[in-house]
């Protein structure tokens, strides 16, 4: 699946690397070298995905990410946060703030290109699929839109596809591994921590509504959509 990708990377010889692996696997690439810069960029151009260094000058990724993600016009652009730190609290905090994927440097090219055709593929719109209607909740994945007694409710790309599949399939529990397979696909190459990390935030986009407690947690088995909210 080619596609148009910035990266922001404040080390030239990164930048020439990056852009020699990706236009070899098909890709279009332009390169900034810092949020600044990209901000500017993204006012005039989107993108079909961003890859972005943490530690930038100035602002860093993760601060650029909370800026995306605050914006009606720019929170949909997907994502992938690289950067050299490795531990769980660090991969956590960059999905949090609204990062679809994380990948730890040093990695390999095989690795990167195949976590960008993984979100590639789950950002493609459903444009084909009917609007959904349940416990309140109109669901439009054409629009990509969510909407809670007439009221439109902000939610980001990965939560829209997670609502989707727990609302079509109501009342049923999935495990974790399971929601991985269904919602990010097979070859997600992340770990169960990723799909907590998404409930927390569609949880997070349902509260405005009052529907967060219809997103079940299962003790030791996983998560579902309940038809009757937890009192």
């Amino acid at each position: 699946m080619a596609a148009q990708i910035l990266v922001v990377e404040d080390e030239p010889a990164i930048q020439t690397l990056l852009t020699a692996n990706l236009v070899r696997a098909g890709h279009a690439v332009r390169c900034v070298g810092g949020a600044e810069e990209a901000r500017e960029l993204l006012l005039q151009w989107r993108p079909d995905l961003l890859l972005l260094d943490w530690e930038l000058p100035g602002m860093s990724g993760v601060d650029l990410i909370r800026v995306l993600r605050s914006d009606p016009k720019q929170r949909e652009v997907p994502v992938i946060l690289v950067s050299a730190r490795n531990e769980e609290r660090d991969k956590i905090a960059g999905l949090e703030v609204g990062a679809d994927d994380y990948i730890t440097k040093p990695f390999s090219t095989r690795e990167l290109i195949a976590r960008i055709g993984v979100v590639l593929r789950r950002r493609a719109p459903q444009a084909n699929a009917e609007v959904v209607r349940l416990a309140g909740i109109v669901l439009d994945p054409a629009a990509m839109t969510v909407s809670a007694a007439g009221r439109p409710l902000s939610i980001g790309g990965t939560e829209f596809r997670l609502l989707h599949f727990l609302i079509t399939h109501a009342d049923r529990v999935y495990s974790r591994s399971q929601l991985l397979d269904h919602v990010w696909g097979a070859d997600f190459v992340g770990d169960d921590r990723t799909v907590d990390v998404h409930i927390s935030r569609l949880r997070n986009a349902l509260l405005p509504a009052g529907l967060d407690r219809m997103i079940r947690t299962i003790r030791g088995s996983g998560y579902s959509f309940a038809l009757e909210p937890l009192v």
